[in-house]
């Protein structure tokens, strides 16, 4: 019986200390740099690649995340709370504004659906944040080779849908999909000072409304 005690109390100590290792991130702005590993793409398209950047906000359970090209501004909001999300997106003079509710955020979020993670024995440090590798297969033969953080996890899972089982802070991931060129974001700095609100106000003119 001291046996069977002592056993349940190491794998609650084990349990409780693997948790607390891992800090919930509720406020930062992480900066990713975009980069072509592979590519079959044009010239043309591969230099407004080379010359984006992605910026995620985290606040408490909202997010944004900003996708910044020569030709395209984008901007997704996602409000954990409600499961809902607005698109914004900019092409030079033109403003379309996209929203969805959960289920609609889900069925966006659908070729997802039954991807399996395979982790991997690999590590390396970005940022001084010591990262694991995993491999995300998804159905259409799509594959995502990610690194993440074990000792941070965002607030927001959801607003990366493809991470969201991720057990910790993704910090670089490639995406290559069957006979295509392989698309490389790796986070070049993180800043946990505490995200402005409004970022996370969502415009009432301006933009014309898309079902």
């Amino acid at each position: 019986m001291k046996y069977f005690n002592g056993l349940l109390f190491a794998l609650f100590f084990f349990s409780i200390s693997s948790f607390a290792q891992q800090r919930i991130v509720a406020e930062c702005t992480v900066t990713y740099q975009i980069s072509l590993e592979e590519s079959n793409l044009n010239k043309e398209v591969q230099t407004a690649l080379q010359h984006s950047s992605k910026t995620v906000y985290i606040k408490g359970n909202d997010s944004r995340v900003d996708l910044n090209s020569p030709s395209l501004l984008q901007s997704v909001i996602y409000d954990k709370t409600n499961g809902t999300a607005v698109i914004l997106r900019e092409f030079g003079s033109n403003k379309f504004m996209t929203k969805l509710n959960n289920k609609e955020w889900r069925l966006a979020n659908k070729q997802f659906d039954g991807m399996t993670i395979h982790f991997v024995n690999e590590t390396k440090n970005i940022l001084g944040y010591e990262c694991k590798k995993a491999i995300l297969h998804l159905k259409d033969s799509s594959v995502f080779n990610i690194y993440y953080a074990t000792t941070i996890a965002p607030s927001v899972r959801e607003f990366e849908y493809q991470f969201k089982d991720v057990p910790g802070f993704v910090l670089e991931f490639d995406v290559k999909e069957e006979g295509a060129s392989i698309v490389r974001y790796k986070a070049t700095k993180i800043n946990l000072s505490p995200v402005q609100a409004s970022k996370y106000d969502i415009p009432t003119s301006g933009y014309r409304l898309l079902n």
